[in-house]
């Protein structure tokens, strides 16, 4: 084999998660997808399934995939803990210099992580904008209402708060200590990390449509459960001193 044609596009190391709840339908693709793309892109990389107690067979599918591969790994939770929770583990889990994770849905082109690797010269986090957003109208009012209220309230800036397709500096996420169980925790996340003096980007992702299983997010029991996050967090989350950006 040439040597040439063997170097990786990025020379860094990667950890990809992805938060699922029954997808049954989309984890096997989703995953053998992914693998396909890492493996020209970075020096290293790890797979991680975070399976948020599914009550189908993502945890069935999971574990097969990780014993088919050494570099995927199945993460379990015995009991659902919502969409933060899964986000915490996968961040907890990564051992790879940048992490990056999406949903288990599929509504992202993954090989569009490289764009978001050439960006990581000029910034420690790289935050996905939903192109042609693939969501009905209700979910997407709702959506812009609670990124304008949350930015608000955190006092944080992102083009797309809930955009599930972003790549941090493993680094900036150690002094992190992330407390939301539910659709609070994209908020949380960065207005830590903007508090933090940590510089942040954002560029425009493909969004597809979602092809298997079925969304939970726009629930009114979930949007409930944010907002008593949101009053419970708010305090803590302002308490911390601002820092000046990295240069």
């Amino acid at each position: 084999m040439d040597p040439k044609a063997a170097k990786p596009r990025f020379d860094v190391s990667l950890s990809v998660f992805f938060p699922c709840y029954n997808e049954e339908g989309n984890i096997e693709p989703l995953t053998l997808r992914t693998r396909e793309v890492l493996e020209p892109l970075v020096r290293q990389w790890e797979i991680i399934l975070v399976n948020d107690g599914s009550k189908d067979r993502t945890g069935e599918i999971a574990d097969r995939l990780a014993a088919q591969d050494s570099r995927i790994r199945a993460v379990h939770h015995p009991k659902n803990r919502g969409y933060g929770g899964a986000l915490r583990t996968g961040f907890a889990s990564a051992t790879m210099d940048y992490v990056f994770f999406c949903d288990g849905d599929r509504q992202f082109e993954v090989a569009e992580i490289a764009n978001l690797l050439e960006r990581t010269g000029d910034a420690d986090v790289v935050c996905g904008i939903r192109r042609n957003r693939q969501d009905n109208f209700v979910r997407r009012l709702n959506s812009a209402c609670w990124a304008k209220f949350v930015q608000k309230m955190l006092r944080f800036r992102c083009a797309d708060v809930d955009c599930a397709f972003k790549l941090f500096r493993r680094s900036v996420l150690e002094g992190i200590e992330l407390k939301s169980n539910g659709a609070l925790i994209s908020a949380e996340l960065l207005a830590r990390i903007t508090r933090a003096g940590c510089r942040m980007v954002s560029l425009p992702v493909t969004h597809l449509p979602r092809t298997a299983g079925s969304a939970s997010g726009a629930r009114p029991g979930v949007i409930f459960r944010a907002l008593k996050e949101l009053i419970e967090l708010r305090k803590d989350i302002l308490s911390a001193p601002m820092r000046r950006n990295s240069p």
